[in-house]
């Protein structure tokens, strides 16, 4: 390198030193410390100790860990399906020519933006069993509602049912790509007889695959690491821990019970849990997302 070039190449890591220090400082240290803590004894307070692998065997005795690992899961074989087909049917619909679009997209994606404390504290009311807005409503069609929150056969649907609550996000996207899909398309189908469901189904659900498999990936991290809403609305996880999610007792253990190093080898079971998925997610929707620039 010529002088000139090294002074370049020395003023433009200047000018993107703040980024660099922020990666190492808050990325990159976290992250390797993350996985030392997770082969040690370590409460935050003293001076972390080598145990080797024993937090993770911990794991495989742990009847807690189970219990939250099948909550979550549980939640996740639920909402992710609904969330996607909810907000896929709502894209599809505010994407036709009706009288007060706009507003009606506005209404649908106002909820994506309200805080997840705030949302949890309203889904507490409304699911409330003596006072709560739903069972009210339920009473109307001579239906006893359940005691959404105190009852363990009912936590986690709960929970489900406001995970509904914040699909504005998607709908958004789903209607960008819903913009893109040529109008020659429908016309063509339309000549040939076919029906709604039809398009949708042959020329609307290929034509944004790449978007609903986005969607897909997406959904399987979030669901997977839901933490607010569980932890607001039940705390410790609700009757017979039926609310305890993953990522709410990896928090307890490491902010309640001060078990920092565990909650470290939970952190990287769950990366790997989802690094999994993910993998198996892409290899088995490989054959069937369709790019237009191939």
């Amino acid at each position: 390198m010529t002088r000139g070039e090294r002074k370049t190449l020395w003023l433009g890591l200047a000018f993107i030193s703040p980024w660099i220090i922020g990666f190492l400082v808050f990325t990159l240290y976290p992250l390797a410390a993350s996985i030392y803590y997770s082969f040690c004894d370590y409460d935050v307070i003293s001076k972390p100790v080598w145990i080797g692998a024993l937090n993770y065997k911990d794991m495989v005795t742990d009847s807690v860990f189970w219990k939250s690992l099948g909550n979550t899961f549980y939640f996740a074989a639920l909402s992710l399906p609904l969330s996607l087909i909810v907000a896929l049917l709502i894209a599809v619909l505010l994407n036709n020519p009706v009288v007060g679009r706009p507003a009606f997209r506005t209404f649908f994606f106002l909820p994506s933006l309200v805080p997840q404390v705030a949302i949890a504290m309203i889904w507490l009311w409304i699911f409330n069993g003596k006072f709560g807005l739903l069972n009210y409503a339920l009473k109307w069609f001579g239906l006893d509602g359940p005691n959404w929150l105190a009852d363990e056969n009912w936590t986690k649907p709960s929970l489900v049912l406001t995970s509904l609550w914040g699909v504005g996000g998607s709908v958004v996207i789903y209607l960008a790509a819903l913009q893109d899909v040529s109008r020659e398309l429908y016309e063509s189908a339309e000549i040939d007889g076919a029906s709604a469901f039809t398009k949708l189904w042959h020329i609307t659900i290929p034509m944004i695959s790449p978007v609903i498999y986005f969607n897909l990936i997406m959904g399987i991290i979030g669901a997977l690491q839901v933490f607010s809403g569980p932890y607001i609305m039940f705390g410790g996880g609700g009757p017979n821990r039926s609310a305890l999610f993953y990522a709410v007792y990896l928090y307890e253990n490491a902010f309640s019970y001060f078990q920092m190093g565990y909650a470290c080898a939970m952190a990287w079971v769950l990366f790997l849990i989802i690094l999994f998925l993910t993998w198996a997610a892409t290899s088995s929707t490989r054959k069937h997302v369709y790019y237009a620039g191939e």
